[in-house]
C-alpha cells in the first residue's frame, strides 16, 4: 500500500483546484448528464448481482446527486452519503435531499439505521470518515479526475468495513480517440486526460489491499451532427484539468483547423462519432490476515454436518 511519501506508480499531472473550478457551475456540466445516467444504470445492473445489505453507503464524487436517489431506492434502510469536491455540486445535490426532508425524517424513525440521504463537500481521496465506516462505496465517473488513483484506492479501502464492497466506473484510454486525433493537427499539447488502463486499475486494487477485483470494459460511441455539438459535450463532461494543458485561447485559424480535422472523421452515415471507453470495477475489502503487531490470523470454520 502506498504511503503519503512514496511515489505513485501511475499518476497524471492533474490540477485538483482546476478540477473543482471546472465543476463549479452545475449548469455547465448538466448537458452531459445523459452519459452519467446511462453508465449509472449499467453499474446498477452489476450491483444487483451482489447480495449485500449495507448500513452506510457513500457516493464518492456524487456531482449534482443524481445517483443518490437510485442508491436510496435500492437500499431504503441505509444511510446514503453523497460527497463531492466542488462546493457548488454538493449544494446542488442537497436540493433534492431537502425536498425529501419529510421522507428522510420518517425513514429515520422507522429504520434501525440512520436511513435517508446526507450530502457533504470533501475530497474523495481524503475522506472525512474513520476506518471501517462504510459498507458500500459507489463512484460513477469520478476516479479519472484524481492525479493519484492508487492513493484513492488505499483511502477507499481504509473506510470500508471488512467484506465492504467498492463499485466504480471511470473512463479508459480509448476515450476521446477522435478528439485526440483532431487536436494533433493543431498542436502537441495534451488536450485530454491520460486515462488509466483497466488492467493497471486491477493491479492497483490488489496493491491497495482489495480482494478478488473484477474489471470489465465496454465502448460507447455517441454521434453528433456537428463538430460544435461534439466539443460542447466534451466541455460539459468537465474539460481539461492537466497542469500541462495549453494556456490561453486558440486563435481563429487554429480553431478552424480543429473543426476541419473533426469534419474529416465523418462516418458513412454522415455523423461524427466520439468514443468512450468505460471501465467498471468492483472489489471487496477482505478480512485481515495479520494483527496490528504482525501476527498471523488463522480462522477455523466449523465443519458442515
Amino acid at each position: 500500500m502506498a504511503s503519503p511519501q512514496s511515489p505513485s506508480r501511475l499518476s497524471a499531472p492533474i490540477d485538483l483546484p482546476r478540477v473543482r473550478e471546472l465543476f463549479a457551475r452545475p449548469a455547465r456540466i448538466a448537458p452531459s448528464d445523459f452519459l452519467r445516467r446511462e453508465i449509472a444504470e449499467r453499474m446498477h445492473e452489476r450491483l444487483s448481482l451482489v447480495k449485500i445489505v449495507p448500513r452506510q453507503v457513500l457516493d464518492a464524487g456524487c456531482g449534482a446527486g443524481a445517483d443518490l436517489g437510485l442508491l436510496q431506492k435500492t437500499y431504503p434502510a441505509a444511510q446514503i452519503l453523497g460527497l463531492d469536491g466542488a462546493g457548488a455540486m454538493a449544494r446542488a445535490a442537497r436540493g433534492p435531499v431537502a425536498q425529501g426532508g419529510a421522507l428522510n425524517q420518517l425513514l429515520t424513525r422507522l429504520m434501525p439505521a440512520k436511513a435517508g440521504v446526507d450530502v457533504l463537500c470533501g475530497d474523495y481521496g481524503n475522506l472525512p470518515f474513520g476506518p471501517n465506516s462504510l459498507d458500500l462505496l459507489w463512484s460513477n465517473l469520478a476516479l479519472h479526475w484524481h492525479p493519484l488513483p492508487d492513493r484513492v484506492f488505499a483511502e477507499w479501502r481504509r473506510v470500508l468495513r471488512v467484506e465492504g464492497l467498492l463499485m466504480f466506473s471511470c473512463f479508459g484510454p480509448d476515450t476521446f480517440t477522435e478528439l485526440r486525433a483532431a487536436f494533433a493537427a493543431l498542436d502537441a499539447y495534451p488536450h485530454t486526460l491520460p486515462f488509466v488502463d483497466m488492467h493497471d486499475f486491477g493491479d492497483q486494487l490488489v496493491a491497495a489491499g482489495f480482494s478478488t477485483p473484477v474489471m470489465d470494459m465496454e465502448r460507447i460511441t455517441v454521434t453528433y451532427d456537428t463538430p460544435q455539438a461534439l466539443l460542447a459535450d466534451v466541455r460539459a463532461l468537465g474539460g481539461n484539468p492537466l497542469e500541462s494543458r495549453r494556456r490561453g485561447l486558440i486563435g481563429r485559424a487554429a480553431w478552424q483547423r480543429l473543426l476541419d480535422a473533426l469534419e474529416a472523421q465523418r462516418r458513412p452515415d454522415g455523423k461524427l462519432g466520439l468514443t468512450f471507453e468505460v471501465i467498471y470495477g468492483h472489489a471487496f475489502r477482505p478480512a485481515p490476515r495479520t494483527t496490528a503487531s504482525g501476527e498471523s490470523i488463522v480462522r477455523f470454520q466449523p465443519r458442515k454436518p
